[in-house]
């Protein structure tokens, strides 16, 4: 398995979810629908929004997508 540059060999569609954490941490996070998208990066327990993110990959390390906060949509978690 390559390291955290080599491409994605993974994805999973996000369902938002305040209480549960991804199934694994995120690589980089693909946004179908642009919008604010609020997360808890790995290992933290404070969200961060994310303001108007565009359509395309956001290259960050996430432990969860958080459904309060976050008005983006088409969400897919790539590791």
């Amino acid at each position: 398995m390559g390291g955290l540059e080599s491409p994605a060999r993974v994805a999973a569609v996000v369902v938002p979810n305040d209480l549960a954490d991804l199934g694994n941490t995120s690589r980089s996070i693909y946004v179908g629908t642009s919008g604010d998208l609020a997360v808890h990066m790995i290992g933290q327990s404070v969200p961060v929004v994310f303001k108007a993110v565009p359509v395309g990959i956001l290259p960050i390390r996430a432990d969860r997508v958080l459904v309060t906060g976050t008005t983006a949509a088409d969400i897919v978690a790539l590791w």
